[in-house]
């Protein structure tokens, strides 16, 4: 196995609002490899200059950075310039499907539905952007993930405090009307889509909390849908993945409504690897242990 990966860094931690959960997923994936026999080392680029990586003689990266500085094209510009493999999409796509305005609008041209957004700045007209999304809204950050700096707006006056938190985060801040339906996420593997994951959350609220660190969120995989409806949704998800560029591994959100229509939310390029994160889950119906699901994505590291 040593042989066949060579000398594998697993980047996490970084320096995005998503440190903490990429310090999980890295110690997951680090732990997975090396009980493999592979011989990876655990590398965080904010402590490390990453032109460490060629000096000390890695062949490959293994990325399991969130948000940006990791998952936005920036460190997979780096590798590309030190010839190091690395997993997941390319920059290109990590670039864009960071960016959820960016996304929306290429999944528009391409006749992928999507909610409908606005963008909001400091002298936004709130009261118009209520009168076209109409409410519920949520707003978050153009380049965050993890729901970081996101709220569900249920009332006009809380449009601005909503920008305000976003706006924390991010310079570009994003509101999105609300869909109402079952919230799935799609992993996808390479070329092939894996099982859908139903999410139940507390009160529909799937925020940070839910998302990592508590056990009230319920997540169903099989979906529970029928096999057309999920195949049909597969198959959009690995439409939206092609017109992104998208190559490797990622999960894509999306929302269905009680009549059957899909919204595609958001692409996830470097998708959590914690004891609640998602793809690991559907990789696990699909007969894929954590082990193993590891092996294959580092098997995929590749440039260009």
């Amino acid at each position: 196995m040593k042989a066949r990966f060579g000398k594998v860094a697993v980047l996490f931690g970084g320096s995005s609002a998503e440190r903490e959960v990429s310090l999980m997923s890295g110690a997951a994936v680090l732990a997975a490899l090396q009980a493999a026999g592979v011989d990876a080392h655990a590398f965080d680029p904010a402590e490390r200059d990453l032109h460490v990586l060629k000096e000390e003689g890695f062949e490959r990266a293994f990325i399991a950075l969130h948000g940006r500085g990791g998952e936005d094209g920036t460190v997979q510009g780096a590798l590309e310039l030190m010839g190091i493999p690395y997993t997941g999409s390319g920059v290109m796509a990590s670039a864009l499907s960071m960016d959820k305005w960016r996304t929306k609008m290429v999944w528009l041209s391409a006749g992928l539905p999507t909610p409908r957004y606005a963008i909001l700045e400091h002298d936004s007209d709130w009261d118009a952007v209520v009168a076209e999304l109409g409410l519920p809204i949520f707003v978050k950050p153009v380049h965050e993930g993890s729901s970081m700096g996101a709220t569900k707006v249920v009332e006009a006056g809380q449009l601005r405090a909503a920008w305000e938190l976003a706006a924390r985060y991010d310079r570009l801040v994003i509101a999105e009307e609300f869909i109402c339906g079952a919230e799935l996420t799609a992993p996808f593997l390479e070329d092939r889509a894996l099982p859908l994951v139903r999410i139940v959350a507390p009160g529909g609220n799937y925020d940070y909390q839910h998302k990592y660190f508590t056990d009230d969120t319920r997540y169903d995989c099989p979906s529970g849908l029928p096999a057309a409806q999920e195949a049909e949704l597969q198959a959009m998800v690995m439409k939206c993945a092609r017109v992104l560029g998208c190559r490797g591994w990622g999960r894509a959100d999306l929302i269905l409504t009680e009549d059957g229509r899909p919204y595609l939310l958001e692409m996830n390029t470097s998708p959590g690897m914690t004891g609640h994160s998602l793809v690991p889950m559907s990789a696990r119906v699909a007969g894929l242990d954590f082990t193993a699901l590891c092996l294959e994505i580092l098997q995929g590291a590749r440039l260009g």
